[in-house]
């Protein structure tokens, strides 16, 4: 350790040797062993006042640093990383707890529900689309209070699975926030564009889509579509015959169940035109767009989804977050 010349006037070269030593232990003694004032006068013989004085004048010099780890600094870490990958402006990574997907995905859902309650005020409209994700958030909500709240479904609905159907997920929302549900009378795909038009311009889908075009915040799920798993094939029931013309589109990804390519572009597929749903470019003007996925069949569409821009926050668990940099550095982003 440098010698330190605390009162070079008073102090003699000798005596500022000492001084310095005992300042040495005194902070050692402190900081690492976590011994009190009281104890190390004892220990080096000197008075409390005096230990008081080598501390201070320890920190004074610049002689302590203190460094705190922090449990969550990899995910932070990997939150930057998924920043920089441009095409959202917040990152929320979880720990993946399981390499069961339904506990990873609950935890994902956990944290998405936090999140919600954080962001919405009473008077607020919260659209969104059915899924296992968006349930999951769903399944994760503690609300601390009641939320006069809305929440409109962003497309149309399909009936069969808990998850698919908007309506049923949409009012568990809202009676879990406190708030009020609105249905929508209407299938999410149409036999045509022609029948989706009329669909559209009914009044009461009509005054849904109103509501949900002016929502402060949109909770959506990202969808994969190339692997078994996929529930999208639980939405038409054509879909998954179609896979030949579905993988021709280029199709990487799904969200409000518009196809996507693997830039987020809107694919050239038939059931696009017939989609009874916001369009992207209505979703694009809702103030707080949340997706929320997990999964390593999720990190190569959740990219897609980036490359897009068609949201605000991403939550996602850290296996998944890992994956999807993984593929960025692999391919790019060409």
């Amino acid at each position: 350790m440098a010698i330190i010349k605390l009162n070079p006037k008073h102090a003699a070269p000798r005596e500022e040797i000492v001084i310095a030593r005992q300042m040495h232990q005194a902070l050692v003694l402190h900081f690492l062993e976590g011994l009190t004032q009281a104890q190390i006068a004892d220990q080096l013989g000197i008075s409390q006042p005096t230990v008081n004085r080598l501390i201070k004048r320890g920190r004074q010099l610049g002689l302590v640093e203190i460094k705190i780890k922090s449990p969550v600094e990899p995910l932070v870490d990997m939150e930057e990383q998924l920043l920089a990958l441009g095409g959202i402006s917040r990152a929320i990574v979880v720990p993946t707890v399981s390499d069961n997907p339904q506990t990873a995905l609950q935890a994902v859902g956990e944290a998405a529900a936090r999140l919600l309650i954080e962001e919405i005020a009473d008077g607020d409209t919260i659209c969104i689309t059915g899924g296992k994700g968006v349930s999951a958030v769903v399944a994760g909500l503690q609300a601390p209070r009641r939320f006069d709240v809305e929440v409109i479904p962003a497309t149309g609905c399909v009936q069969g699975k808990h998850y698919t159907d908007v309506n049923h997920v949409s009012t568990l929302m809202a009676d879990r926030l406190g708030g009020r549900a609105y249905q929508i009378h209407a299938p999410l795909f149409a036999d045509s564009p022609s029948e989706r038009a009329m669909l559209i311009n009914m009044r009461s889908v009509a005054d849904v889509f109103k509501r949900a075009r002016e929502a402060k915040i949109a909770v959506v799920g990202i969808g994969s579509i190339l692997t078994d798993d996929s529930s999208y094939y639980d939405l038409h029931p054509s879909s998954s015959t179609d896979l030949d013309a579905i993988e021709r589109s280029g199709a990487r990804c799904e969200l409000l169940a518009h196809l996507l390519d693997d830039r987020g572009q809107v694919c050239d597929y038939s059931l696009n035109g017939s989609l009874v749903s916001l369009t992207l470019q209505e979703f694009a003007s809702i103030p707080t767009k949340i997706g929320v996925a997990s999964g390593p069949n999720k990190a190569r569409p959740i990219l897609s989804i980036m490359r897009g821009n068609h949201l605000d926050t991403l939550v996602t668990d850290e296996a998944t977050g890992q994956r999807i940099l993984d593929i960025a550095a692999e391919g790019g982003q060409a």
